[in-house]
């Protein structure tokens, strides 16, 4: 009997069983104005539901539905930094998982783009699920993403506080993210360089 394969995206209910080592990805986006600016909150857990990881990031002006989508983008990009096999995606936005499950058609052009985005990264997996829950079981990764937006807000109503003036990126110069683990640094994000490219770090931890 052929292996069914479970890296697909139209993940029709009800969905395979989880495996024994299947994490699960608790994620929220928000935006304040839709559009208006916008973060996001991610929480791993794994299957006992002991948290293993909290992500929260800020993304600029976004709408509320792509927020939820660059939260699911983190989530698949650290999933994958960590060598994680098998993902659980736990999100209060219905349209998000019934896109992912193939139930509706991405119609926004900047959903395209995301949805797209993130295609390579499920298939990378050799299980993936996607779970619309109530509102009251994302607190955790909203609040983070609200804490986020916090932040930036503070920091935008003071307006006799000047921050230093970065200097000017050098040409080619890009900034990411990334985990230190095991002696190794796993990047959140693909990098798209060469094998053999050399590059120059500069640490700086996050807060």
């Amino acid at each position: 009997m052929a292996r069914r394969s479970r890296r697909v995206l139209s993940l029709k209910f009800p969905q395979p069983e989880p495996r024994a080592d299947c994490v699960t990805a608790t994620i929220d986006g928000a935006a304040r104005g839709n559009p208006g600016p916008a973060a996001y909150g991610v929480v791993f857990e794994d299957s006992g539901g002991k948290v293993l990881a909290q992500l929260a990031g800020r993304l600029g002006r976004a709408t509320n539905n792509v927020a939820e989508y660059r939260a699911l983008l983190a989530a698949l990009a650290y999933a994958r930094a960590q060598g994680c096999r098998a993902l659980r995606v736990r999100t209060d936005s219905e349209l998000l998982a019934r896109q992912l499950q193939g139930n509706y058609r991405v119609r926004a052009p900047e959903l395209k783009l995301l949805h797209a985005e993130a295609q390579p990264l499920i298939a990378a997996l050799d299980y993936f699920a996607v779970e619309a829950v109530p509102r009251k079981l994302t607190r955790r990764a909203d609040k983070l993403a609200n804490a986020a937006l916090d932040r930036r807000l503070a920091i935008r109503r003071r307006p006799s506080a000047k921050p230093p003036s970065p200097a000017a990126p050098a040409a080619g110069t890009r900034k990411f993210r990334a985990v230190y683990q095991g002696g190794v640094l796993k990047p959140l994000e693909e990098l798209d360089l060469a094998d053999g490219t050399e590059v120059e770090l500069q640490i700086r931890r996050k807060p």
